[in-house]
């Protein structure tokens, strides 16, 4: 049994309307139509607050209607995962470069039209979705708040609600014209991205936020194994007599030497040391220049 049926079988038994339904989770009574006759998919229950407020009105256990949304949502992924959808893009993409920095505005449309919706535009668009939802999950339960949304956006209080429960379920393959211009175009201020690195600078508007500004940093993590420290190795760094000279860059060359599973002694890190500052063990720079391009006229000749 689908959701839809739950809730009209509750509301014939109880004698209520979809309007009842519709003021008591603070959304439009269109929403609630569409709902029970199937045109729309059930929200995600970790996206939204209805079905706890539609059960109190229906008088049934609070997660009941969670439970049913969540199952139905799965199956129908089922059914859809052969026929995977496109993606609306235009009106998305035009907010996204309206909104993107000047210096760079001609840059980014260039990549987007060279690759359309690929992982460059696919990336920018979710990190731009996944903070308008934080804001948006944040809020949801300030009126006041969703006024202001909904002044912003020209549309009725439960028209926003409607629209931003909707945009907490949406993802970038299913955004529609109406999260742009509803909650997304007057949330977004501006953005910028530094396209070495990746990280995003993203502005929101003071006023839909509480925090103006936000930035997305990604940075090389050490992984558990860069961050073992073998016991000889330590026991000779602590050593004074063993590494009282030793630099920050020998300590790093050492810790990166690996011994195949064997337990090496605080000898093995002290003769490692020695054969790293022994200038007989390394050929001088500009014989490895000449050596490497060598090297390379030599590929090149194979190759051609």
């Amino acid at each position: 049994m689908d959701i839809a049926s739950v809730i009209r079988h509750r509301i014939e038994e109880l004698g209520i309307g979809q309007r009842d339904l519709a003021v008591a989770a603070d959304v439009t009574e269109s929403y609630i139509s569409q709902l029970l006759a199937n045109k729309k998919t059930p929200p995600a229950s970790d996206r939204t607050d209805i079905y706890e407020k539609l059960a109190k009105v229906l008088r049934l256990p609070s997660t009941e209607l969670a439970k049913l949304a969540d199952t139905q949502r799965r199956e129908e992924l089922k059914r859809r995962v052969i026929d995977l959808p496109q993606p609306l893009f235009k009106e998305f993409r035009q907010l996204i470069l309206r909104r993107c920095a000047h210096a760079k505005k001609k840059q980014i449309t260039s990549i987007f039209e060279r690759e359309p919706f690929g992982e460059f535009e696919r990336f920018i668009t979710t990190k731009l979705l996944d903070i308008a939802k934080q804001v948006a999950k944040q809020e949801l339960e300030d009126e006041k708040w969703l006024h202001r949304v909904a002044t912003a956006s020209k549309r009725s209080y439960q028209e926003t609600r409607v629209l931003i429960l909707e945009f907490l379920d949406t993802d970038i393959f299913h955004v529609s014209v109406e999260n742009c211009t509803s909650f997304l175009d007057p949330l977004l201020a501006s953005w910028d991205i530094d396209l070495e690195t990746f990280g995003m600078q993203i502005v929101l508007n003071p006023k839909l936020s509480r925090n103006r500004l936000r930035k997305l940093e990604f940075r090389e993590a050490a992984s558990q194994s860069d961050s073992f420290v073998e016991p000889a190795l330590e026991a000779f760094l602590n050593d004074g007599r063993l590494s009282a000279d030793i630099s920050d860059q020998e300590i790093a060359f050492l810790k990166r030497l690996r011994t195949n599973g064997k337990r090496p002694s605080v000898l093995y890190y002290h003769r490692e040391l020695q054969n790293l500052r022994d200038p007989v063990n390394f050929l001088p720079i500009f014989v490895r220049k000449r050596h490497h391009q060598r090297t390379d006229v030599l590929t090149i000749k194979s190759t051609t």
